[in-house]
C-alpha cells in the first residue's frame, strides 16, 4: 500500500481551511495532519504534525507565509512548502521564492491543480502559476534598482522623509522606536547611496515614487 502524502493546511481563514480539507481528504495517498491559522502557529506546531508538505497562506495577521517558510525550512530544510495566496505582486512573490517555497499557486487554481502541485513538490518538483511564471521572468531581465532594494517598511520611512518628518514624527506615525527608524533611515541611505535626508527626499521625488 502506497504510504499517504502527510499534508498541513496553513490559512488564517477558517472556510479556506475546511474547503481545502473537504476536497483533499477525498484523495486516497493524501493525509491532512493539520491546520494552522497563521505563521507563527505553523511554526510552532510543524514539527510536531510532521508535515510532508505545507499549503502556506502569504497575507496572515499573526505571522506572514514568507517570514514562516524561511523559519520552517531553516528547521528542516526537507519540508516541501507551496506558497498557496491571492497575491502575485513583486513584493509576494520574488520573497516567496527567495524563501525557499517549492511552489507558488493562486487560490484560483483547481482542485486537481492543487493535487497535482502536492505530488510534484513530494517527489521535489516545482509548479508556478502561469501569472507569477510570468513575474519570475521579467524580473530576470529587469535591472534592479536601489528602490527595489528597500524593503517595505524602508519604502514607508522614506515616504515619511520626502513630506518632511523628522525621525520622532516618522516613529509616531509608524508606532515603532526612534532607535529603529535611525536603523531603517541608515539603510535607506545606503540602499540609495545618499548622504542626507534631502538627497533622499530628492531621489524619492525624481523618481516618481510616491504619487
Amino acid at each position: 500500500m502506497t504510504e499517504k502524502i502527510k499534508v498541513m493546511i496553513v490559512d488564517d481563514h477558517d472556510m479556506v481551511r475546511k474547503g481545502l480539507k473537504a476536497y483533499l481528504s477525498t484523495e486516497s495517498d493524501i493525509d491532512i495532519v493539520g491546520e494552522a491559522a497563521s505563521g507563527n502557529e505553523a511554526v510552532r506546531t510543524f514539527e510536531v504534525l510532521q508535515p510532508e508538505v505545507i499549503l502556506m497562506d502569504l497575507i496572515m495577521e499573526d505571522g506572514n507565509g514568507i517570514e514562516a517558510t524561511k523559519q520552517i525550512l531553516a528547521k528542516d530544510p526537507t519540508k516541501k512548502l507551496i506558497i498557496l495566496t491571492s497575491f502575485y505582486d513583486d513584493e509576494q512573490v520574488f520573497p516567496a521564492i527567495e524563501a525557499g517555497a517549492m511552489s507558488y499557486l493562486l487560490k484560483t487554481a483547481s482542485s486537481e491543480e492543487i493535487i497535482q502541485a502536492i505530488h510534484k513538490a513530494h517527489l521535489g518538483k516545482t509548479v508556478i502559476d502561469g501569472k507569477v511564471a510570468q513575474k519570475l521572468v521579467a524580473g530576470l531581465h529587469k535591472s534592479p534598482q536601489p528602490f527595489d532594494q528597500l524593503t517595505t517598511r524602508e519604502k514607508e520611512v522614506l515616504k515619511l522623509i520626502a513630506e518632511g518628518k523628522n525621525n520622532s514624527e516618522i516613529a509616531e506615525t509608524l508606532f515603532i522606536g526612534i532607535k529603529t527608524v535611525k536603523t531603517h533611515v541608515s539603510s535607506i541611505f545606503s540602499k540609495l547611496e545618499v548622504a542626507d535626508r534631502t538627497q533622499a527626499a530628492i531621489y524619492a521625488y525624481q523618481n516618481h515614487l510616491f504619487r
